[in-house]
């Protein structure tokens, strides 16, 4: 069933990537891109993704509920089905405003989740097609090899932190009191590419300080299928029909993510 479904996951998301989003990368009109707020952008290849996937994964579970970034953004009642028995979580395109100027990264993110819990993610980069996949209990893969999570191995170890949506008083705290105990270096600002740096012995930790469903739901668990630990600061697990709590850890190791963990109590 795993690897039936991956199958069937990776083409879709590979054929909306040939379909409705590379014919428009660098080739996009000001028309086609829209401010939905300060810095958060979509273009017309988010909403035709968004219209083929919702399409074809209601074909492959017509129970399971669907939440779709752009779905969500034009009536927010969708999210009130994020707790539902099944729901698919779409990101159409992650990475919109590196892909809105022309540049790298940017993905696709769908996950499947049973009651607020993701029980299955995928992950897929659209310019070089590697494809993450993750199964609740069952591990996680990358162009179908299965991959266990590895440190950088550098020292101090090398942390991705986000602080564009931070408050000017914990944007200071952070730099203060957790940068100096790291290598900090920029973030993708596309968790397509996050997550699965922290898996591939690119990044060590990350942190994250929105956490809505459809970025991190399927990240989340491939990280944590792949051995390293992605959780709230304070240990409970991330949940999707939670996911406008702020803050969450990814690390490529238990001992990183506590690590981490530890210097954010208190800030």
């Amino acid at each position: 069933m795993t690897r039936a479904l991956d199958d069937q996951i990776g083409a879709l998301m590979a054929r909306v990537a040939q379909t409705a989003i590379l014919p428009r990368y660098q080739q996009l009109t000001a028309s086609q891109v829209v401010a939905k707020a300060v810095d958060d952008m979509v273009t017309v290849a988010d909403t035709d993704a968004e219209a083929l996937l919702t399409e074809a994964l209601a074909s492959i579970l017509p129970e399971a509920a669907i939440v779709g970034e752009e779905a969500a953004h034009a009536d927010p009642a969708v999210l009130e089905r994020l707790g539902d028995g099944l729901c698919w979580i779409i990101d159409p395109l992650d990475g919109t405003n590196n892909f809105a100027t022309g540049k790298p990264p940017f993905g696709i993110l769908i996950a499947l989740a049973e009651r607020g819990e993701t029980i299955a993610g995928w992950i897929y980069d659209v310019l070089t097609g590697r494809f993450c996949a993750a199964h609740r209990g069952h591990g996680a893969w990358v162009n179908g090899e299965r991959v266990t999570a590895r440190t950088t191995g550098a020292q101090p170890p090398i942390a991705a932190i986000s602080l564009v949506f931070l408050d000017p008083d914990r944007r200071a705290a952070m730099k203060a009191h957790v940068a100096p105990h790291y290598t900090v270096v920029d973030i993708p600002r596309c968790a397509a590419e996050q997550y699965p740096r922290i898996v591939l012995g690119v990044n060590d930790v990350s942190i994250f300080e929105r956490t809505l469903a459809w970025d991190h739901a399927a990240g989340v668990l491939f990280v944590n299928e792949a051995g390293g630990r992605a959780a709230r600061p304070d240990g409970s697990p991330y949940r999707v029909d939670c996911h406008l709590e702020p803050g969450l850890i990814a690390a490529s190791s238990p001992a990183l993510f506590d690590a981490m963990a530890e210097r954010l109590t208190g800030l």
